[in-house]
């Protein structure tokens, strides 16, 4: 079954540059067919990225945030178990989680940074959009 829809979770920290992985994923995938899904920081989407793909309405779930290093816990960790929790959430789901999540090793939350990174997320969510197309449109070969 070919789906036309698609979820898109983005993480509330950082939301005026996370925000902007969703404008770049509709640029390539039409927004109303994009259902999406605020949580409140990266490590809530694996759970919810799990659980969307689980109605079997999604043909994927693309997960969006910034992790930055906050001085109060390791953001590395934060950002690996993120990842991994996306990618096992694919895996039991049978459905493409893709992620959007960035960890940059020096972020300030200055105006240049922020321009930069918020342009950075939209063409990420290009990428996204046009992986969320390919996987669709490989498995789909696979029948």
């Amino acid at each position: 079954m070919t789906h036309t829809r698609y979820a898109f979770v983005k993480a509330a920290w950082h939301a005026d540059i996370v925000d902007q992985a969703l404008e770049g994923f509709c640029q390539i995938i039409p927004r109303e067919q994009v259902d999406v899904f605020d949580v409140p920081g990266a490590f809530e989407m694996p759970l919810m990225a799990r659980d969307l793909a689980r109605t079997g309405r999604y043909g994927s779930v693309a997960c969006a945030a910034l992790v930055v290093d906050g001085g109060i816990y390791r953001h590395d960790f934060v950002a690996a178990a993120v990842v991994q929790g996306l990618m096992q959430a694919g895996l039991e789901t049978g459905v493409p989680v893709l992620s959007v999540s960035l960890t940059p090793h020096h972020y300030q939350e200055t105006e240049h940074h922020t321009a930069i990174f918020r342009e950075h997320f939209v063409q990420k969510g290009r990428e996204a959009a046009n992986a969320a197309l390919a996987i669709g449109k490989a498995r789909a070969a696979i029948g």
